[in-house]
């Protein structure tokens, strides 16, 4: 592929001749190889132009860069191809498509957008869909094989990178977590989706989106893409309907719901005759005149939307109430999400990725009726990232919890304190223990919790690192928590 090839009416005006072959795309210079194009994006903290000159010594012989912000930098004296573009960002997806020659469109690729739930949606279908793959905050790859990515959806050019290699590798279909950042910032721009399914909507990056309208406008946009071929809803959700409304005539709609709740807007799925344990959910799924009794290892109250939520997509799939119903017994736990520990002699303890209001209280409501004895809780919150919701969680946990300790989460550039102290203004009554270190926390509360008790982990659930003052720390919730109980006894 040449440049006019890859730019064809991406521009206002011509492309100027070059026929050099392209032997890859590259938005980071130390990846440019011989025979590469770099992409200069104007990123959030600098402008990719910074290392044009580096890309070119390794080997770039044509840079593509954003138009904006572009001034005061010498490209002149840099012996290569030059094209400024202007929205170069949204338009990179488009790019990456066609350098890849559209690997999305030669598999299912499910989208699964929502404050809270995406993760562990997308891990149940990578489970149970034969010859599937995932992008998400996990990572990206197939059941088992799971490689790193540093947002849960990846740039524009990763994304298409990544179909194209699940392409190779003959997978059938994909299954990514879209974030309203990924929408947002056109990640996902060029990707073909079968289908899109949403979870839930509270509040979650608002320091980014600035309000709850723009945050659930960036998730709409998902919905109103044309090339939809159906399309999963929770009707308890509030928001249900106005995903339901922007999509097209032709999408298939689907809803889920646990609480009974229908939609004359859609094909309805139900669960009856629930029942909740530590040992997991079972119940009856139900679809018009069809009904199926499901049992499921999976803990947690919340975790039932998540079942009915794949449940749907399967039957969106094609398959059958009954073969759905019947391929559920063989999920397990993803990691993170709540993850049980202890037990027999020992209290149960649950890590959790719970960093909303929201999640934190389906997940102490969930836990709260099979505490014989205390609930305890221990969480932070992030730092560089939406305040307002820390005094919300600080009243979540005082209501909830018998016992809270507050901690470092990835306090990041923050003062620690600080962050602890905003929680704890969300207090009225009840008093939280603050202990600043996050391993102290967490052995702590495993030394002196009762047997019969029920301890949660919040707000970290799969990262193994902890983010302080720009640095990042190895550190795991689940190794501490092992080590704890063992010495524990």
């Amino acid at each position: 592929m040449i440049i006019s090839e890859l730019m064809d009416g991406l521009l206002a005006g011509p492309v100027r001749k070059d026929n050099t072959d392209i032997k890859g795309l590259a938005l980071d210079s130390r990846k440019v190889k011989k025979g590469f194009v770099f992409i200069a994006v104007e990123g959030a903290i600098e402008h990719g132009l910074v290392y044009a000159r580096q890309a070119v010594e390794n080997g770039a012989f044509a840079i593509i860069y954003e138009s904006q912000g572009c001034e005061g930098f010498d490209l002149a004296s840099l012996d290569c191809y030059q094209l400024q573009v202007k929205d170069l960002a949204l338009k990179l997806g488009c790019m990456a498509d066609r350098f890849y020659r559209s690997p999305s469109k030669q598999l299912d690729v499910i989208a699964v957008t929502g404050t809270n739930g995406k993760t562990t949606c997308s891990q149940f279908l990578l489970q149970l869909m034969p010859e599937s793959g995932v992008i998400g905050t996990l990572g990206w790859g197939g059941k088992g094989e799971l490689n790193k990515t540093l947002n849960t959806t990846p740039d524009a050019l990763d994304v298409q990178q990544i179909l194209a290699d699940f392409v190779s590798l003959k997978k059938k279909a994909v299954v990514m977590e879209v974030s309203s950042h990924g929408m947002e910032q056109g990640r996902v721009n060029a990707v073909n989706f079968k289908g899109a399914v949403f979870t839930n909507l509270t509040r979650d990056h608002l320091d980014y989106h600035g309000s709850m309208e723009a945050y659930l406008n960036a998730k709409l946009m998902l919905f109103k893409r044309a090339e939809l071929q159906y399309v999963v809803v929770n009707t308890d959700d509030d928001y249900s309907e106005k995903f339901l409304a922007v999509t097209h005539e032709h999408v298939n709609r689907w809803a889920f719901s646990a609480k009974g709740n229908k939609t004359c807007s859609a094909e309805n799925v139900t669960a009856e005759e629930i029942s909740f344990s530590l040992n997991g959910i079972s119940f009856f799924v139900c679809r018009g005149n069809e009904r199926c009794f499901v049992q499921s290892d999976i803990v947690g109250d919340f975790n039932l939307e998540n079942i009915l939520a794949v449940i749907t997509v399967l039957l969106a799939q094609g398959n059958s109430l009954e073969t759905a119903a019947k391929k559920v017994k063989e999920l397990t736990p993803v990691s993170g999400r709540m993850e049980r520990f202890g037990g027999a002699d020992q209290p149960f303890v649950f890590v959790d990725y719970a960093h909303t209001p929201d999640a934190l209280e389906k997940l102490l409501i969930g836990l709260r009726k099979f505490s014989s004895q205390q609930l305890w809780l221990v969480f932070g919150c992030g730092g560089n990232r939406d305040k307002g919701k820390r005094a919300e969680m600080g009243g979540v946990a005082e209501q909830l919890a018998d016992r809270v300790i507050i901690t470092d989460d990835n306090p990041r550039l923050e003062d620690p304190e600080q962050i602890m102290n905003d929680i704890l203004s969300g207090f009225r009554i009840k008093q939280a223990e603050l202990i600043q270190n996050r391993e102290k926390a967490i052995q702590s509360v495993i030394n002196r919790a009762d047997k019969n008790d029920c301890i949660v982990i919040a707000g970290k659930g799969h990262e193994n690192y902890q983010d302080i003052n720009g640095v990042k720390h190895l550190f795991s919730d689940q190794g501490v928590v092992k080590q704890a109980l063992m010495e524990r006894g």
